[in-house]
């Protein structure tokens, strides 16, 4: 095994989505008008003889190269016939290396390719589909189907499958047990108790708070899983996929009553606070609830010690359903231009593997892609992994599929609108009118991707 590392500073890196949002399309249309399936430049690769080196390109560098030193030399025992050379990449410079290299080359056999940057990747045509090797392959039937789908939908729109989930990072919903016994709350596992309990648990003038809302960077995610989660509404577009139910009615109602949370519930400081200082706030205060993600659970076991509070699955609607905005999955692409494809996708099979996924996913914190590993003993001890393993297994849970694929999803989603939503909050700025805005930059990104597929 060979190991090397990035570095994680930014190198004059600049936002080149325009740029690659034209290449995907591009590369999107000649694949409908019938290219030849070859991949970034024309390189389609080869199998190769299943042996020999194979280079893998791990996108979260730093952060989980020990678990996958840990994996790889178990693969290189299993197939000493083949030898992995691991490269450690920063999430935040992981998307820019991968499209510098697909336009100059140099592309790994393997990669981390999560939902978000999936359709850049698959639309300039630099995937191997996975379908068939997943179907042969010992994992059939045997990872998450919810977690296939979120990749497939983020794919661009072809249908197929780029990237195989190695993990979920779901929203949890932590909140302060010893606040809840002492007030003598219920635990908020629907939305009117979770109101509930934000109301009882405020004493402003006593700095103790019911929620910690995000209005800083990455709102937008939060703001919609809230929507979503009280209006019970399951789609992201209409049955014509050329509307988006963002500002339907219903959502914006829900949108109205979380929004109203801000100042009233929450410390004033929520309206600039992105996920770090949200969770540093909450560790360090007397807050009664947070909505976040499993990354942040052992931070609260830190901060807080682990019998003082639970994390919990997103609250129920209603119906007495659970919906929820695509949770992040992670996952694992071949690429097209790799010389040995067989070997690649011989540890991509090794890789999500129950033993293997099972072991990244305990060191990772997350809910394994691969059913039987969501079994394994680790997960009940920890209980916020172990629910939300749960509630994407047991059929408890719709998931909304965000439109990843969109190559202005990101810009809408963040740029165009986080500041717009602190507009929300201070009261500059309608629900109605917010949702409306965000609405129409989609509907027209939908029309171009639309017209672009010829649909």
């Amino acid at each position: 095994m060979k190991i090397s590392m990035r570095s994680s500073r930014s190198t004059g890196r600049r936002r080149t989505s325009a740029a690659v949002a034209l290449g995907a399309v591009l590369a999107l249309t000649a694949t409908a008008c019938g290219d030849d399936g070859s991949g970034a430049g024309g390189d389609k690769g080869a199998e190769g003889s299943g042996e020999g080196k194979i280079v893998f390109w791990d996108n979260n560098g730093g952060i989980r190269t020990a678990v996958w030193k840990e994996i790889i030399a178990d693969f290189e025992k299993a197939n000493p016939g083949i030898d992995v050379e691991y490269v450690g990449i920063a999430a935040t410079e992981y998307q820019s290396k991968v499209d510098t290299a697909i336009q100059g080359g140099g592309l790994p056999d393997v990669g981390g390719v999560g939902a978000a940057m999936l359709a850049g990747f698959s639309a300039q045509n630099a995937l191997e589909p996975l379908d068939n090797r997943l179907t042969g392959s010992s994992l059939n039937g045997r990872v998450n189907k919810d977690m296939i789908e979120s990749l497939r939908a983020a794919g661009g729109g072809d249908g197929r499958l780029y990237s195989v989930p190695t993990s979920a990072n779901n929203g949890v919903l932590y909140y302060r047990t010893d606040l809840f016994d002492k007030a003598g709350l219920q635990a908020p596992t629907t939305w009117d108790a979770f109101y509930t309990a934000a109301e009882k648990l405020t004493a402003a003038g006593r700095n103790e708070f019911g929620y910690t809302i995000r209005g800083g960077s990455g709102s937008i995610a939060q703001a919609l899983d809230a929507m979503y989660g009280q209006s019970g509404i399951t789609s992201f577009w209409d049955a014509d996929k050329k509307k988006t139910t963002v500002n339907d009615p219903r959502n914006v109602e829900a949108l109205e009553k979380y929004a109203a949370l801000y100042k009233k519930v929450t410390p004033a400081a929520d309206v600039n606070n992105d996920f770090a200082k949200m969770v540093a706030q909450w560790d360090s205060g007397t807050i009664g609830m947070l909505n976040h993600n499993l990354g942040s659970y052992q931070d609260h076991v830190k901060a807080l010690g682990a019998g003082t509070f639970r994390g919990i699955p997103q609250p129920v609607g209603a119906s007495g359903k659970r919906v929820q905005v695509s949770n992040p999955v992670d996952g694992l692409g071949l690429f097209k231009s790799s010389r040995n494809k067989e070997a690649a996708w011989k540890f991509i099979e090794f890789a999500t593997s129950k033993e293997q996924n099972s072991k990244f996913n305990e060191s990772a914190g997350q809910v394994p892609s691969n059913t039987d590993a969501a079994k394994d003993a680790w997960i009940s001890k920890a209980e916020p992994t172990k629910l939300a393993a749960e509630a994407l297994n047991d059929g408890s849970t719709t998931i909304v599929q965000l439109p990843y694929y969109l190559p202005d999803w990101n810009t809408i989603s963040k740029a165009d609108n986080e500041p717009n939503f602190q507009k929300v909050l201070l009261g500059k700025t309608s629900a109605k009118a917010f949702l409306d805005t965000v609405a129409e930059q989609l509907n027209e990104a939908q029309a171009e991707w639309n017209e672009r597929l010829g649909s």
